[in-house]
């Protein structure tokens, strides 16, 4: 897929993003660099904005941009985008790769970094109520970890008979690496009622057209689990606008939904979170196996929290040419969300037989596994290189995605085709 230039409304926005364009370039340099070039003025204009391209020293501003480089996209507004496999192959993914689902449009407070006013307010359930600033936050005791996160709909094209939503591919998932503080921290310093049973979580973002602001929650447990962070960081630097700026959720294990940006509320519920993502067929499966196109009733859906065991093939590329004999190395990530994965298989005879790869242990719990073996073709033709994930609890990835109405949680075996020439 053809980059996309950098459109007016993106650029706009990077020259709007005092929080790294001004810390990049400082002050006075900026207002030089928008005026503002003086004398190489001309030259700049057309070397660079002629060419779709932006200065090198407001990289940090890049990041906000949309869509990233090579990346596919797949609706404007909001805007959701994803990656081809064999782009993610880094073992923590770089922001400039890591996938953006959004249900709304990006928050102005986001697209120019303004931390002015802005608080995160903990409510509810709790003993004491709390109106936390970033300085308030940062205070808390901070981690930082790799942590995969996901699409719950990632691999919805794959699913037959085809669903309505987002059709993404394999490419809604990323490990990027994560600075926050722990939210049982913060919801142990609010004081939680024994009333307290779920999280009701909103961000800064509103609907787009008519419909309830996006809002998901999660149980208390898993609130309170060690892992789940309010972040603020992504691989080191604050927050991009696209990923949540100022502050976000990322619960490790679960759903990408469940991770809520641009983080403003927490409201502490003594019941099950009703908002209208929470209800009906919105990030909900079937209790059992539907007939695939069957559509089950609205009290026969549960509510989706858990990933499944997957894997990735990010090397070789789809559609490599090789020839005979000559070694391929095939590489790739596996991760089974509250599960450890145990084991990572190939095959390159259809499923006939299969091979062990290496499987290199992750980082720290809830980053992606890794794995990695060689293999060669004895003959020309068509192949394909199939990859089967196994957890501890002996679960493995189907050869067949069990249909749902809403495409979720898809986690089919990857296939790859090759071909071999003499």
């Amino acid at each position: 897929m053809k980059q996309k230039r950098i459109s007016t409304n993106n650029l706009e926005t990077a020259l709007s993003s005092r929080r790294h364009f001004l810390a990049t370039m400082g002050k006075g340099a900026a207002l030089a660099g928008l005026g503002i070039f003086g004398a190489g003025s001309d030259a700049a204009v057309k070397g660079l904005f002629g060419r779709g391209l932006i200065p090198a020293a407001w990289g940090e501003v890049e990041q906000n941009l949309l869509p990233k480089p090579d990346m596919i996209v797949h609706t404007e507004n909001p805007f959701n985008g994803e990656f081809a496999p064999h782009l993610l192959n880094d073992d923590v993914t770089p922001t400039a790769r890591h996938f953006v689902r959004n249900n709304s449009s990006i928050p102005e407070r986001a697209k120019s970094g303004d931390l002015h006013d802005w608080k995160l307010t903990i409510d509810g359930e709790v003993h004491k109520e709390l109106s936390l600033s970033m300085d308030d936050l940062i205070r808390f005791p901070q981690v930082t970890m790799q942590v995969v996160l996901e699409c719950a709909g990632n691999g919805r094209s794959l699913f037959t008979p085809k669903v309505d939503g987002t059709p993404w591919i394999r490419g809604a998932v990323g490990c990027s690496e994560w600075t926050g503080v722990r939210l049982r921290d913060v919801l142990k310093a609010a004081g939680l009622k024994e009333t307290a049973v779920y999280t009701g979580n909103y961000g800064a973002d509103l609907p787009i057209s008519s419909g309830e602001q996006f809002s998901r929650g999660i149980p208390i447990e898993k609130a309170m689990d060690e892992h789940t962070l309010i972040a603020f960081k992504m691989n080191g630097k604050d927050l991009p606008a696209a990923h949540g700026f100022p502050a976000r959720l990322i619960v490790p294990g679960w759903i990408g939904s469940a991770m809520q940006k641009w983080l403003e509320r927490i409201w502490v519920r003594g019941q099950v979170h009703d908002s209208e993502k929470m209800s009906g067929y919105s990030y909900r499966i079937p209790a059992y196996p539907p007939v695939p196109g069957d559509k089950p009733a609205e009290n026969d859906m549960v509510i989706a929290t858990l990933g499944t065991i997957k894997s990735l093939i990010t090397k070789p590329q789809s559609k490599a040419s090789v020839k005979i004999g000559t070694p391929v190395k095939v590489r790739g990530h596996a991760w089974a969300g509250e599960n450890k994965v145990d084991k990572v298989y190939i095959s390159t005879d259809f499923g006939i037989r299969w091979q062990a790869t290496r499987l290199i242990q992750p980082a720290n719990r809830y980053a992606w596994y890794h794995w990695e073996t060689e293999i060669a073709f004895g003959n020309r033709g068509y192949y394909e290189i199939w990859a089967r994930a196994f957890d501890d609890k002996g679960n493995a990835q189907p050869f067949s995605q069990p249909w749902n109405p809403k495409g979720y949680l898809g986690n089919v075996i990857h296939r790859v085709p090759v071909m071999i020439s003499a």
